[in-house]
């Protein structure tokens, strides 16, 4: 069982729009209408689980997935404050259908509507393989690590460096012992994605995969450019 979890539960601050920036139209539908489709058409997922905020929820039960045919959404739950709470609401969601070792999930950002039939493809195989696995790119740019100042500290190799993107695939049974070991010892304040709670966890290693330059999240102003 490969299971997608969608995750539309943000605010979109940074977008500075009434909307939240995974409704914001493009091509004529919503960009998370985009994101679902990519995975209602892909071969290797069976369903989704579609999280949002609960003033969202009827909206994507009715003007999402029922106007757009998104047929393999299982379920539309409430998301948390935190991202890492909204995938931990879905998780739960999965756990109670079992069967959680042979059972797959690629987490996936709503507002990333140009992911493709072929990421999903080398995510969930990699996730098979071996356990955990993140979509992600090389760096074309040379990165620095500062201090506090902003002063350098170091330049790490710009060969060893990945810019990450979402699909993220685990094991479902990883993924939920990752999570619990983490909360249980207070270790989730800054995190920002799932790769970096099983990383955190030690349970597992991330295997990096190629996304592409292309699958871009849409978070700033900036950003809405690469719809035109």
């Amino acid at each position: 069982m490969v299971t997608a979890i969608v995750l539309a539960a943000g605010r979109g601050k940074r977008m500075g729009t009434k909307s939240p920036k995974q409704f914001l139209e493009y091509e004529g539908v919503p960009l998370i209408v985009k994101s679902l489709k990519a995975f209602e058409e892909s071969p290797e997922t069976d369903r989704i689980v579609l999280v949002t905020s609960e003033d969202y929820m009827e909206y994507c039960r009715k003007e999402i997935c029922e106007k757009y045919h998104i047929r393999k959404v299982s379920a539309v739950i409430a998301g948390g404050a935190e991202r890492y709470e909204s995938v931990w609401n879905a998780l739960l969601e999965l756990e109670k259908c079992g069967g959680t070792d042979d059972h797959y999930v690629l987490i996936h950002d709503g507002a990333r509507p140009f992911v493709t039939e072929e990421i999903i493809a080398r995510l969930t195989q990699a996730a098979k393989e071996y356990g955990a696995a993140a979509a992600g790119m090389p760096s074309k740019d040379t990165v620095k690590i500062v201090d506090e100042e902003g002063v350098v500290v170091s330049t790490p190799p710009r060969s060893k460096v990945w810019i990450i993107q979402t699909p993220q695939a685990f094991r479902l049974s990883l993924l939920l012992d990752a999570n619990r070991k983490l909360m249980e010892e207070g270790k989730m304040a800054d995190v920002t994605d799932d790769a970096m709670i099983v990383e955190r966890s030690g349970l597992a290693r991330v295997r990096l995969v190629e996304g592409s330059y292309e699958n871009i999240k849409i978070t700033t102003p900036d950003d809405l450019k690469y719809l035109t």
